[in-house]
């Protein structure tokens, strides 16, 4: 297949393309630095800089929509919002427009979006089914889903959490904290956080790919997800490291504003869809998902 990929040089998207590449599949991205993409990428790899050139993606196969601006790297002021929101939505708009403007279009159109969807679940076992709850994130996805909803081929949309790996990721920003002995529970623990193995994150796209069946919202998650207060002693002895330091909310709200709702909101959901379409996991239980990722 000839694959159209956006934000391919990110974590998700740089592993994706080494499993495409490996498998024969040609492969064109959508970069900022075609140089540093190509270098990275030798073998089968095209680049462009921009789509505002294009009039349709008829030359693709399938498109896959990974880009989106670091949701948690800035404190959301009203300016940092309208960039998480633009880099995800107004990019995606447009490549449902092109989509729809060609005559032999894509037969599928994977995109991004993200398990904050369902905001705070509490205890509650939450699938695909639950609805979008009604704050900042919450909106955010359902306006990026729905635009992604207005291209006329299957349409897949990844709801992700928090994916596993070393090299990137909210594991990569946690890691040095951990070595240095200041791995902690934060606000009371209970909350559960819906986690992916990067392996796994890939294989399920490549999945989802391959099985013209599905369609719609999936959650690309682990079925076991477990306390935060779990995780965080799960990785604080894999690491062999101290990890019993407890930061409340109210000063992570104080730290981080409305980002905290990412490390304090409860999110206790599983891949019911994937799971009922045969995709298996091969990482279903932390212990060995952070082992793995920390390999």
């Amino acid at each position: 297949m000839h694959i159209f990929i956006s934000g391919a040089t990110g974590l998700i998207g740089s592993a994706l393309i080494e499993r495409l590449l490996a498998r024969g599949d040609k492969v064109t991205l959508l970069t900022r630095s075609i140089a540093k993409s190509k270098a990275r990428f030798t073998n089968g790899v095209e680049a462009i800089d921009s789509i505002e050139n294009l009039t349709d993606l008829d030359q693709f196969d399938a498109v896959i929509n990974l880009a989106g601006e670091p949701i948690f790297a800035k404190r959301w002021n009203r300016r940092q919002k309208a960039r998480l929101e633009n880099s995800r939505i107004e990019l995606t708009e447009r490549l449902a427009y092109l989509i729809n403007n060609g005559s032999t279009p894509p037969h599928t159109f994977i995109s991004g979006s993200a398990c904050g969807y369902y905001g705070d679940c509490g205890d509650n076992l939450t699938d695909e089914n639950t609805p979008a709850a009604d704050n900042f994130i919450a909106n955010l996805c359902l306006n990026w889903e729905k635009a992604a909803l207005a291209a006329n081929c299957r349409v897949c949309l990844l709801r992700t959490g928090i994916v596993l790996s070393a090299a990137g990721g909210a594991l990569a920003q946690m890691l040095p904290l951990y070595r240095l002995g200041l791995g902690a529970k934060l606000g009371g623990g209970r909350q559960f956080w819906a986690w992916i193995a990067l392996q796994d994150m890939v294989e399920a796209i490549l999945f989802l790919l391959e099985h013209n069946q599905c369609s719609g919202a999936f959650n690309l998650v682990s079925p076991c997800p477990v306390p935060q207060a779990e995780f965080n002693r799960t990785l604080g002895r894999l690491l062999n490291r101290p990890h019993f330091a407890n930061v409340p909310g109210c000063i992570l709200s104080i730290a981080f504003g409305e980002r905290a709702r990412i490390l304090l909101d409860s999110q206790r959901i599983i891949p019911a869809k994937l799971l009922q379409q045969g995709f298996r996991f091969k990482f279903t239980h932390l212990h060995k998902g952070l082992e793995a990722a920390l390999k």
